[in-house]
């Protein structure tokens, strides 16, 4: 099996925790509906297209073209990488979003004035089961699963935009709390960090066997 790229991994997985405790540790500090109000603001028809895009990114979908990606670049044994870092990201977040924290609200249902809150037209909102945001938390386990898959380590930096893109449109088309996008970031990292210790398990039992 070619080596995975655990040094960009390790670099990525260290941002995305910091800046996972960052947002949350903000949201406490200027509070939840604070902190969303002053970056839900207005940028303009384009930032309201590219943002209706971009949270298309973030959406379960990706994990496709990426299981396509891996299968054509024939590394089947990276499937368990794959699978445990999309079952994770999976169980974390509904476990969060329908038993830990059942039907928290959305910033349109949690917000009294609704004036107050910049739309983008055509964009359906959602109103309940916030916390964590899934989009951020899948951006950003596939930010950090590309990590460990390509070699260039400008990929670090590429991705982490992509990611960010993802997590700010959330906000952006009102459909989350910052304090929703930290949590995403941390479930992605636990996600991504468990997979691949998984992964590592795999491999190591297939040498010692063959």
């Amino acid at each position: 099996m070619r080596v995975l790229n655990t040094n960009s991994f390790k670099t990525g997985a260290i941002i995305t925790l910091v800046l996972g405790i960052s947002v949350l540790a903000c949201s406490f500090a200027v509070g939840k509906q604070a902190l969303f109000l002053l970056l839900n603001t207005d940028l303009g028809r384009v930032a309201d297209y590219f943002f209706a895009g971009a949270t298309y990114l973030g959406d379960g979908a990706v994990w496709v073209p990426l299981l396509i990606w891996v299968l054509v670049k024939r590394r089947k044994e990276l499937l368990p990488l794959l699978i445990s870092s999309f079952a994770l990201t999976t169980l974390l977040t509904q476990v969060c979003k329908y038993i830990i924290v059942p039907h928290e609200a959305r910033p349109t249902k949690a917000i009294a004035d609704i004036s107050l809150i910049h739309t983008v037209p055509g964009v359906e909102l959602h109103t309940v089961s916030s916390f964590p945001s899934g989009h951020t938390a899948t951006a950003f386990t596939i930010y950090l699963l590309l990590c460990l898959l390509i070699r260039q380590r400008a990929w670090v930096g590429i991705g982490l935009l992509y990611a960010l893109a993802v997590a700010y449109s959330r906000v952006y088309l009102a459909q989350h709390f910052p304090l929703d996008l930290g949590a995403g970031m941390i479930v992605a990292f636990l996600s991504a960090s468990g997979a691949l210790l998984i992964q590592q398990k795999i491999q190591a039992k297939k040498e010692a066997v063959s």
